[in-house]
């Protein structure tokens, strides 16, 4: 039997970290459970707390493909480097003109950046381009 992948960012906004990565990604939002028109009324007949509606978010790829990426209100703030970090290979095929792939991860950072990432350095090493990011609570991910 196959095993489900869900990714979890701890973070202190969780909407505002999924519509990054929804649009990062070109996931988007998840969707209410069937028979409810939005989360406000799920949560509502579930008997949610109206100031635990903000506590938490989805983002799903649209096709179905990759993973779900569950974001979640912790009090604490980030203090140290992450231990894991996405890669998101921007570039197209390995075996792709270097200086194609390049253009396309430049204008990915562009893109994002445009969105609230940060832009950390610039890596060029064994023949590999990537940029390191920041997300918009300093999550760090890589443009290959």
């Amino acid at each position: 039997m196959a095993t489900g992948v869900q990714i979890v960012f701890d973070c202190a906004d969780p909407d505002r970290l999924a519509t990054f990565w929804a649009a990062a990604l070109r996931y988007k939002k998840q969707d209410p459970p069937p028979g409810f028109a939005s989360w406000p009324d799920f949560l509502k007949a579930q008997g949610i707390p109206e100031s635990e509606w903000t506590s938490a978010s989805a983002v799903v790829d649209p096709d179905g493909i990759g993973p779900r990426i569950f974001f979640q209100r912790v009090p604490e703030g980030k203090v140290v480097k992450n231990r894991v970090h996405l890669d998101l290979n921007v570039g197209g095929p390995r075996d792709a003109p270097q200086g194609e792939r390049r253009r396309r991860v430049d204008a990915e950072v562009h893109r994002l950046v445009q969105l609230g990432a940060r832009q950390s350095r610039v890596v060029e090493e064994r023949g590999e381009y990537f940029v390191n990011m920041f997300d918009p609570e300093g999550n760090e991910f890589d443009l290959q």
